[in-house]
């Protein structure tokens, strides 16, 4: 491989530097292995093939246009788009499940968290029907049992959760269109069985299916989630923070909570603060302990916590783990639910660093070591993970390190309530600048990390430049967070970058073009937001300036988002193009015919001008209909 193809893996420095040293090692990583599977079958990509039953696989051609059980080309590529969307669901749900019955132990004093926002529980129990003539730990109770019951609300049953948030003329909708839905675990199942060999072969009847359970999914498991986890850990208010490789010390202690939950990263950073725990790390040798964020467990910890002299930073998503590890100073990555490879056991080994999978959920080929996360054992838990680093270093301390030595500072924090408070109390200054076209728009960008459209992030930061430049603020989230923040879009001088009347805002108000506004799971609380401003301006939100843009999707959460949106009635722009291309009536109704039903549709394309027109465009005709 030539030298010039080994830095250009990634738009980031760091990454790039630290590929060319693993691929001189020899070591397996993911842009090796990747390029290593070639081209990949086109029957697949098309979404023509299916595995489901013993008598396939069976493959849809011009000459066979039914798989053996009789299924055609548009209803099997929407019934494997079904699957996915299962899936992510199925993790969302997950994770809410953990943050209710955390919420709950941590009431009853079972944790080593806190009720930390007291008037966002007394708000969400109030939005429940809950009554608040009670002390705070039976509320917190109270609002963990709803979050569990409506998780587990019969698909038969209206979910409460999507009545209590969801606008008014959305719900109109779904009920008109039959997917008004109950809550997520049921309609999972009824996805799940319906998406089995000979039961549901109607392609327009599995996508509508699709829609009912991103409803579902954003409203019955997204919502509550990150508000349980506001109510324990705080609401995200802006805040510096600093990212990329560089915020890694060789000296220290080094511990990277990794994965999606925060429950035992937050515990961790507890843990280590203990002057004790600091001068244990002292006596093996080290400077002391650092607690350092990764992937989306370390955006929620970035999306709260300050800088200092413990919690220092964050490396960036999920395609740097591998590269985190090679550093060779990493003494502990504890790897909770979803997006951890399956060959960081081997990297631990021959970089001296230890990997303990945390959720049981998880498990890692070639690591010896695992913990459970239970709310109730917390603290021991989190007190055994900071012992196991701190051993680790021992073992490590003499050996060499490479710690690319790229740093930025960029702002975190974003939530509603912190834009709220940056435009003083009210909306109207936001939609003022919206009508006097200072803000063309809005765009959500709710992204994972791909190699499929090109190298790391690049796409990504590629679409957020132009768009800011065209006026459009971005709001992003997930791992594609992670692009703008390492990609420095997130950062105050970013604002020079922005268009002439999205820079004046954001010198006004002090923040950068594009507003750090969490993980994946903020997909509930950006359609919190839209219906605050839809509200407000008294329209639907299909009717708004607004769009969703995926420029590198890549996992089964991003699909049920992506459905989640164009429920929602919004323009969704994904990449890569989904394996549906083979399913002609198919591709009709994502892309044209489903916004004469909900207003929302996808759009597809990887070439970055081509996206932010095709967004620009849709925000301009939305802006034209309503006279601004």
């Amino acid at each position: 491989m030539q030298l010039e193809e080994k830095v250009n893996v990634s738009v980031h420095e760091s990454v790039n530097a630290m590929y060319e040293k693993v691929s001189a090692e020899g070591v397996t990583n993911i842009f090796d292995r990747y390029k290593a599977q070639g081209p990949r079958c086109n029957h697949c990509v098309q979404g023509l093939s299916c595995q489901l039953c013993s008598m396939g696989p069976c493959r849809i051609t011009p000459k066979n246009p039914y798989g053996a059980c009789g299924i055609d080309a548009n209803a099997m590529a929407m019934r494997n788009m079904l699957h996915r969307a299962v899936m992510g669901i199925a993790a969302y749900s997950y994770h809410a499940n953990e943050v209710a019955k955390t919420l709950k132990a941590t009431a009853e004093g079972k944790t080593p968290f806190k009720i930390r926002d007291v008037e966002k529980l007394k708000a969400f129990a109030a939005k429940l029907g809950i009554g608040l003539d009670q002390n705070i730990n039976e509320l917190a109770i109270k609002v963990a049992d709803a979050m569990l019951e409506e998780l587990n609300r019969d698909s038969s049953e209206p979910s409460k959760m999507v009545e209590v948030f969801a606008p008014e003329s959305r719900k109109k909708l779904w009920r008109k269109l039959g997917i008004f839905p109950g809550g997520p675990l049921h309609e999972s199942m009824v996805a799940s069985v319906s998406a089995m060999t000979n039961v549901d072969g109607d392609y327009t009847s599995l996508a509508l299916k699709a829609l009912r359970l991103g409803i579902a999914s954003a409203y019955g498991a997204l919502v509550p989630l990150e508000i349980g986890q506001d109510i324990l850990f705080g609401t995200p208010m802006p805040h510096r923070v600093n990212v990329d490789f560089g915020v890694i010390e060789k000296d220290y202690v080094n511990i990277l909570p990794n994965g999606h939950e925060p429950f035992i990263g937050t515990a961790i950073l507890e843990v280590a603060r203990r002057p004790e725990s600091q001068a244990m790390a002292k006596e093996a040798g080290a400077k002391g302990i650092h607690v350092i964020g990764s992937i989306e467990t370390g955006q929620e910890m970035i999306q709260r916590y300050e800088i200092d002299d413990v919690f220092v930073g964050f490396t960036g998503n999920w395609l740097n783990q591998e590269f985190v590890l090679a550093t060779g100073a990493i003494d502990l990555l504890a790897v909770d639910m979803n997006c951890s490879l399956a060959t960081l056991g081997q990297l631990a080994e021959k970089y001296s660093s230890t990997v303990v999978p945390v959720s049981k959920l998880v498990a890692i080929p070639g690591t010896s070591k695992r913990i459970d996360y239970r709310p109730e054992d917390t603290l021991a838990q989190a007190e055994k993970l900071v012992k196991i680093a701190i051993e680790n270093f021992k073992r490590r301390k003499d050996k060499e390190a490479f710690i690319p030595s790229n740093k930025k500072e960029v702002v975190a924090g974003i939530s509603p309530e912190a834009i709220l408070s940056v435009l003083g109390g009210s909306l109207e200054p936001l939609i003022e600048a919206i009508k006097n076209r200072a803000i063309k728009g809005i765009v959500a960008l709710v992204s994972c990390t791909t190699l499929k459209n090109g190298p790391q992030d690049a796409l990504s930061v590629a679409v957020a430049k132009e768009l800011i430049k065209r006026d459009v603020l971005v709001l992003s989230a997930g791992c594609g967070n992670a692009a703008m923040q390492v990609g420095g879009l997130t950062a105050i001088d970013a604002i020079e970058q922005a268009g002439d009347g999205l820079k004046a805002i954001c010198k006004l108000l002090g923040v950068p073009p594009v507003l750090s506004f969490g993980t994946c799971t903020d997909t509930g609380r950006l359609a919190n937001l839209v219906t605050e401003v839809a509200n407000a301006l008294n329209v639907d939100p299909s009717e708004l300036p607004i769009a969703v843009t995926a420029p590198e999707y890549m996992e089964q959460k991003a699909v049920i988002d992506a459905f989640f949106a164009v429920a929602y009635g919004l323009y969704t722009h994904v990449s890569p193009t989904p394996p549906v291309t083979g399913a002609p009536d198919l591709v009709a109704l994502l892309t044209d015919g489903v916004e004469a039903i909900t207003g929302g549709k996808v759009a597809v394309g990887d070439d970055p001008m081509s996206i932010v027109d095709g967004i620009e465009a849709h925000i301009n005709k939305r802006r034209e209909a309503l006279g601004i």
